[in-house]
């Protein structure tokens, strides 16, 4: 059994290469695939629920907006969680959990209900971010957390590009239900893994307090990267969840070729998020951050706004810029607290940028799509990305060399 007693204090921390730490932290990996690919797999279901259950496209997006909710909640209060538990706990907990959820849902047959289950799922989820981040820069020296996160990050980039494949596989055999039950399956058998044989987040978690909310909302960098999270989660998960129903019904490009052309343009995001991991080691969180705004919101804007062949160009360009967000991001919440706040920092910022960027963005696209302009939407949101450049550039770290 998985010993979890005293501080992070790993012998791997210690260690200089960086290779010596990849093993746990392609574990923590896998956990995070399977955590991201609960919360997305609707996106290239979508085509297929809207037809079972007669939906409208705002009420297809509303689905992501229930489970940015449940995620809210659990990333603020995820503290509580770890403090008891410590973080390798409260990663076990929320990967069994999120197993659990997908397996409810299977089993709802009204839309309450399983709006409902999308609403647990997500607080299932919401449990795990916080104690991952905090494991991983506890398994890493502070001079490799760009590439540790990056290594984390490929995980939501592989989700990305297996979850339309992983869907028209599946669909041959099972229903929309049917592989919502697989993937829970896969979820309770690596929390299983992760207890018995995972490394890392031996530490535990401090809860949300007041002094530590006084701390960090008297930071205007705190509340910048909330801004930050909000357009880098809406540049990324909030167009995917909506870009199938956009090109089958704007675009009219069948189900099948569309979640396709999804799948094999995230590929590319594999690398590029370790290359951002990268180039933000060398150039800072700062810099990086403004250049992945500018790039994302100018390829944003064009999706919505191209049709036809050209309109497949960036499909996928777009997201190759998009990736690059979350490794400057998170060492950017790195920098604005301590080692032991860092899991605050992460789960006051965390939420309430998957609350916007992830759940109200997706219905303001739908919403779009129900007044017949997708691509309107979509074009709206690449200007407001492009306003990350600006806000990316007032950032301030206490600890940071320019």
């Amino acid at each position: 059994m998985k010993g979890h007693g005293g501080p992070d204090a790993s012998p791997l921390k210690d260690r200089e290469s960086f290779a010596s730490v990849l093993g746990p932290l392609l574990f923590l990996a896998g956990i995070f695939f399977l955590n991201f690919l609960a919360r997305i797999i609707l996106a290239p279901l979508m085509p297929a629920i809207e037809g079972d259950l007669n939906l409208s496209h705002g009420e297809a997006g509303s689905f992501f907006l229930f489970i940015s909710a449940g995620y809210f909640i659990t990333l603020i209060c995820s503290g509580f969680f770890s403090r008891h538990i410590r973080h390798s706990g409260a990663i076990t907990l929320s990967a069994l959990a999120v197993g659990v959820a997908l397996w409810g849902i299977c089993l709802c047959s009204s839309l309450t209900a399983i709006r409902t289950g999308l609403f647990v799922l997500g607080m299932a989820a919401g449990i795990y971010l916080p104690s991952g981040i905090a494991a991983i820069t506890s398994l890493a020296s502070s001079r490799h957390w760009g590439k540790a996160i990056a290594v984390h990050e490929l995980a939501p980039n592989l989700s990305f590009v297996a979850a339309p494949l992983i869907c028209e596989g599946l669909l041959l055999f099972f229903s929309w239900r049917g592989i919502l039950s697989v993937i829970g399956f896969a979820s309770v058998a690596t929390a299983i893994a992760f207890a018995l044989f995972g490394k890392g987040g031996d530490g535990r978690g401090e809860a949300p307090s007041f002094s530590a909310l006084k701390v960090f909302f008297s930071k205007p960098s705190f509340w910048i990267m909330v801004l930050l999270f909000s357009l880098g989660v809406a540049g990324s998960l909030g167009v995917y969840t909506m870009l199938p129903l956009y090109l089958v019904n704007e675009q009219g490009i069948d189900r099948n070729w569309a979640n396709t052309l999804i799948a094999v343009s995230r590929l590319s995001g594999l690398g590029v998020a370790f290359f951002s991991g990268w180039v933000t080691d060398r150039l800072g969180p700062k810099r990086t951050l403004a250049w992945v705004f500018l790039l994302t919101g100018a390829t944003t804007m064009l999706l919505g706004a191209t049709k036809g062949t050209t309109v497949l160009f960036f499909i996928f360009l777009q997201p190759l810029m998009a990736v690059c967000f979350f490794p400057p991001a998170f060492a950017a919440l790195a920098l604005i607290a301590t080692p032991d706040t860092r899991n605050v920092v992460v789960s006051l910022t965390v939420p309430m940028g998957f609350m916007l960027g992830g759940g109200a963005v997706p219905i303001g696209i739908g919403l779009a799509g129900d007044l017949g302009s997708f691509a309107w939407g979509i074009a709206v949101l690449g200007g407001l990305i492009i306003s990350g450049t600006a806000l990316s550039l007032c950032l301030s770290f206490d600890r940071h060399k320019e």
